[in-house]
Parts: C-alpha cells; sequence; structure tokens
C-alpha cells in the first residue's frame, strides 16, 4: 500500500485526540500447564508463569492473553495518528514465591490462533473446553505445533508436547520480543514495552507489510512479514523451564480479566499529544510559590467520558502594586516543563504516572489544559490529580486536593 493511501487510513489530515494515555483491556486470557495437559482456565480469576519441581519432575505454566484487534486499530486510525507512541502490556501481581535473584518472565506475540474456554483451575472434573498445554481450542481438537513450525515462529516444550508456539525477534530481525527480570526489591508488577509487536499487528490487520513509508514508524524492513494478533504468551526465560532443581522454582501470580479487583491487565498506549499556543496577554509564572487551580472539574463524570481539564496557576505571594482589579483573577502559564499524573485514592497508587514525554500539559490561548479518557479508569471509584512542575532548577508536586469520581452508566 502507498504513503497517501495510508494517510487516509490514518487520517493524519484530521486533528488527532489530544490525550496521552488510553488504556484496552483483554477480551480473553487462559493460563496453560505442562503438568496438566488438557486442563483448560479461561475463566480463572489468576494467570500464572510458573517453574516447578516438588513433584521430582520438571514442570511450567505459561499464560496467553489478547487485546481486540478492531480497538487497537482504531486507536491509532483516529486517536494516535501520527504522534510518536509507546504501547505496553501491564499485568499487575498477586503473588509470588520462591523469587530467586536470576526469574526473568519473557513476552512473546503467539503465532496460532486459540479458544479461550470457561474453565477454573479447581473444577472437578477438569473443563476441557478450551485452550491448554496440548491443544489450541479444545480436548481432541487442534493441537499447539510441537514440529513444522510457521515462519519465523518457534515453540518449546519438555515431555509433553504442546505449550503454544510464539514469533521470535532473531527471525523477524525486528524489536518483538520484551523480558523482565525479577529480584527481591524490584516492582513485581510486568511492565512490558509491546510497542514492536502491537505496530506489526496493524500492519498485518491494515495489509501494510513491509511497507517502510508508514508515517509512525512501524519497525518492519522491507519484504519481511508482519504477523496477525494472536495475542501474547508470557513465560519464564528458557534457562528457568524445565529445570531439574529445586532452586528453579519460582511462581509467579498476576490477576486475570475475570478478576473481582481493580487490577485487570490492560494495554496501555501512551503518545506526545504536547501543544504549546499561548497567548501573549497571559504571561509564564517565574515562581515556583504558585497556587493552581482546575476551572472545569464538575467531579463526576460517566466511564465513557473524555474531559478536558483546564489548569489555570498565579504566584501565592504577588508583589504588591496598585491595580484596579482583583489580583486573583490574574492568570499565568505553567512552564512547559509541566505535568500531571492520576492516584486511585484509596489505593494511593499511580493510575497514570508523571511522564517526561507522555503526561506534559498543554497550553493554548485560553490556558493549559490536559485531557483524560475516563475507561481506562475503574468505575465507581474516587481518584485524585496531582500535577508536577520543574522551575527554576526546582521541582515541586501539587497536591491539593483534586478530587473525581467515575461512575458507571
Amino acid at each position: 500500500m502507498k504513503l497517501n493511501t495510508l494517510i487516509l487510513i490514518l487520517g493524519v489530515e484530521q486533528q488527532p485526540y489530544k490525550m496521552a494515555v488510553y488504556k484496552l483491556f483483554p477480551t480473553k486470557d487462559a493460563t496453560i500447564y505442562s503438568r496438566y495437559p488438557t486442563k483448560n482456565t479461561g475463566l480463572d480469576s489468576i494467570l500464572e508463569a510458573n517453574a516447578d519441581y516438588s513433584t521430582g519432575t520438571a514442570h511450567v505454566s505459561r499464560y496467553l492473553i489478547q487485546f481486540d484487534q478492531n480497538e487497537i486499530d482504531s486507536l491509532f486510525d483516529t486517536k494516535i495518528g501520527t504522534s510518536s507512541c509507546q504501547v505496553n502490556l501491564i499485568n499487575y501481581i498477586s503473588n509470588i514465591q520462591n523469587l530467586n535473584i536470576d526469574t526473568e518472565l519473557e513476552v512473546y506475540a503467539i503465532s496460532q490462533s486459540w479458544g479461550m474456554g470457561t474453565g477454573h483451575f479447581n473444577d472437578s472434573p477438569i473443563t476441557t473446553n478450551g485452550c491448554n498445554w496440548v491443544y489450541r481450542t479444545y480436548e481432541g481438537q487442534d493441537t499447539w505445533l510441537t514440529t513444522g513450525f510457521a515462519p519465523y515462529s518457534t515453540g518449546s516444550y519438555d515431555s509433553v508436547n504442546g505449550g503454544a508456539t510464539w514469533y521470535t525477534g532473531s527471525s523477524l530481525g525486528v524489536d518483538i520480543i520484551f523480558s523482565q527480570s525479577y529480584s527481591y526489591s524490584s516492582n513485581k508488577d510486568l511492565n512490558a514495552n509491546v510497542t514492536g509487536i502491537v505496530k506489526s499487528w496493524y500492519s498485518a490487520s491494515k495489509g501494510l507489510e513491509g511497507d517502510i513509508s508508514i508515517p509512525f514508524e512501524l519497525p518492519i524492513e522491507l519484504g519481511i512479514p508482519s504477523f496477525p494478533n494472536d495475542g501474547f504468551i508470557i513465560k519464564q526465560s528458557d534457562s528457568d523451564e524445565f529445570v531439574d532443581s529445586l532452586s528453579k522454582q519460582a511462581h509467579l501470580q498476576f490477576y486475570s480479566v475475570d478478576t473481582n479487583t481493580i487490577y485487570p491487565p490492560e494495554l496501555q498506549f501512551k503518545w506526545d499529544d504536547f501543544i504549546h499556543t499561548t497567548s501573549s496577554a497571559i504571561s509564564t509564572i517565574s515562581t515556583t510559590e504558585m497556587a493552581l487551580s482546575l476551572d472545569n472539574n464538575p467531579g463526576t463524570f460517566r466511564r465513557d467520558s473524555i474531559h478536558k481539564f483546564r489548569v489555570n496557576c498565579r504566584p501565592q505571594f504577588p508583589t504588591r502594586t496598585y491595580q484596579t482589579a482583583s489580583y486573583f483573577t490574574q492568570r499565568n502559564y505553567l512552564p512547559t516543563s509541566s505535568y500531571y499524573a492520576v492516584k486511585d485514592l484509596d489505593t494511593n497508587e499511580f493510575v497514570i504516572n508523571f511522564d517526561d514525554t507522555y503526561t506534559k500539559i498543554s497550553a493554548d490561548v485560553t490556558s493549559n489544559y490536559f485531557t483524560l479518557y475516563m475507561n481506562g479508569l475503574e468505575p465507581e471509584r474516587y481518584y485524585k490529580l496531582m500535577f508536577k512542575v520543574v522551575l527554576n532548577g526546582e521541582t515541586i508536586v501539587l497536591d491539593d486536593n483534586y478530587y473525581f469520581k467515575v461512575i458507571n452508566g
């Protein structure tokens, strides 16, 4: 496909939405176990990437997770456009045991389709109507390849055939592999930069295989095919799987899409939406001793809302002058090195953390502003906005009870 055709697909002639962080949630996920080769766990609330030798035989578990390609395409076409972007797969840790200093998780793109099923780990008898270690869809139908892999893909297993198949970056010559090391004091949530994988899915979905003219810098070289979206597989590294050793028994459990907590897996898109078009009638603040306010925070938002927050600031201790208007109606711009973040009020955890590239506060002729999509926030919860300003060699964080709530309906 030629570049002029691609521009129409991406809609780059339209103004992209002013939003730097957007989240998608999975359509399906499941864990597969070499120890229980035909067990389906499609509705389990936990995903597992384990290595185990407690029975005297090495076994592993891996988990699969998939997001809607139509939602991904729509996001690129209507919102991100040609902006530089980063895509991260985030899985929140539920429990971790037997962690070794060299434990490592790897994220790959799955190279065969699969069905989620309706099983739970503790079902008796076991449920077999979805993917498991041996079969992609259900017991007795569509086994995972163990030989004759599709181009650019591979798989690994021990005594029990199966375990899924995935694409390898070494074969494709592109950045589609992510690994994260776990140590005793490290952050245990999985946060994988999967930008290369997601852009390749978009390329395949739009029929753009091998097109080096793609404006958002898809990392696929000319003549190298992209691949369709069959989801991600998360597994321990080859050096940690199927090892006959009690020292290699790390168990990592993450919340699934079926969790009853606020921590389902997410595919987080971040792009640079910063615009700074100011009015000559409004000056930029020059002191870190400032008062900051939100002009248009109604306090409650539906989950499908898109809201532009306007931010005003002024010196907290103004210089004494003679004037005919109240100084407290004066507005100033924040410096360009200003950022926003969102915290869950109950857990005090960042839902959107400060980011020097992707959460910069923009400005127009009226005031500073930033835009939030509420669909990435869990409903029926309160959230807090925070602001970071870098000015005169100082970094200040403004946290002054800027609250709002997201509701269903």
